[in-house]
């Protein structure tokens, strides 16, 4: 069985830094922030070419503090895209704003820029662009549209751990950057995290003080927060896995490649890679008119695969709004019906992409 992808690889060919990060980590017993989450904050703001960064329990955690940072609230609105996890959208709703949508552009998968400012209302608060898949959105128009109307932009980076955007690390480049080390991301923890980044001194503070119930310091609340701390354990091991980051990441990219050459001319939809863009490929999407026949062909074939995502928000149940219904975002719908994640993971093999790529074309025969 090829796996979609493949963490006892990644933690064998590491396993010695880790294991001692963790062990210092047991040592000192700074388990909730500390020392480690303190050191990696800052290498992960250096990293992303932003000034701040704070460590949370999850990358949900992250957009919530992000946009309460920002002053989002009951009565806002906030613009987005249907085509995304659900957290993206619960964290709007989280904070008691309204989320917007707008349709995705039929290459990238992100934002269609063109469609924004229709969506704009006197209530709209922020612009919350999601770098899907591991590709950043069309940043510049975006952020003239949010600068022309006193908008605040909140990245959604949760899948662009490294990816650029015109030579500039997303994350740093609106407002605030929010970011998942879910473990299967491609900067994962072993357990959940998350992490804000932003130039904002103000910001900082804010998501500060939210993340540990609301305390300026010990026992004093100025805020009402939450308890959204990263562990001192998540810190150090992703203060490892970050030295790795840029190698894993070409690793991807090279994977990639050798993905899009051998299936180029098979008739399916592969990754664009926008002329803007450095794409970090947490997700390899192609797309396929019978997916879930070659997604059945291809498990049978001892090929795990993925699917992101089969039902777009405003479709799914629990977050059905009677502003929207099926056919409002064309491009979203069809997207959704299509696209089949294929394994991905820095020490996949050539081999192991031969394999399933002669599993996509035996699916596409049967189909």
């Amino acid at each position: 069985m090829i796996p979609y992808v493949d963490l006892k690889a990644q933690y064998r060919s590491i396993k010695t830094e880790i294991d001692a990060a963790i062990a210092n980590v047991l040592e000192s017993s700074a388990f909730i922030l500390g020392k480690e989450v303190a050191a990696f904050e800052r290498e992960f703001a250096a990293y992303c070419d932003a000034r701040h960064a704070m460590g949370v329990n999850s990358g949900t955690s992250a957009l919530h503090l992000a946009l309460l940072a920002a002053g989002v609230g009951p009565g806002d609105e906030v613009i987005t895209v249907p085509f995304t996890f659900v957290a993206t959208v619960a964290a709007v709703l989280y904070t008691g704003a309204t989320p917007v949508f707008v349709d995705i552009d039929p290459c990238s998968y992100t934002i269609d820029v063109k469609q924004i400012e229709a969506a704009i209302t006197p209530q709209t608060k922020a612009i919350l662009p999601v770098h899907l898949y591991g590709q950043a959105a069309d940043m510049d128009p975006i952020l003239d549209i949010a600068r022309r109307r006193n908008l605040v932009v909140i990245e959604d980076a949760a899948q662009a751990h490294g990816a650029e955007y015109k030579g500039r690390r997303t994350g740093g480049i609106g407002d605030l950057g929010c970011f998942s080390f879910y473990p299967g991301k491609n900067l994962g923890a072993y357990g959940e995290g998350g992490a804000v980044v932003t130039n904002n001194p103000e910001y900082a503070n804010t998501i500060r003080i939210l993340r540990d119930w609301g305390q300026s310091r010990k026992y004093y609340h100025d805020l009402r927060g939450f308890n959204y701390r990263l562990e001192g354990i998540q810190g150090a091991i992703l203060r490892v896995k970050l030295q790795h980051l840029e190698a894993w990441t070409e690793a991807r990219r090279a994977n990639a490649r050798i993905y899009s050459e051998q299936l180029a001319g098979a008739g399916i939809g592969i990754p664009c890679e926008m002329p803007y863009a450095r794409h970090v490929y947490h997700v390899y999407a192609i797309r396929v008119p019978n997916r879930d026949r070659v997604f059945q062909h291809l498990n049978a074939s001892g090929v795990q695969a993925g699917i992101h995502y089969p039902i777009p928000v405003h479709l799914q149940p629990a977050y059905r709004d009677a502003r929207y219904k099926e056919g409002d975002f064309p491009v979203a719908e069809s997207v959704a019906r299509e696209v089949l994640s294929l394994p991905m993971f820095p020490e996949l093999t050539p081999a192991q992409i031969d394999e399933v790529c002669a599993a996509v074309r035996g699916g596409l025969a049967g189909a």
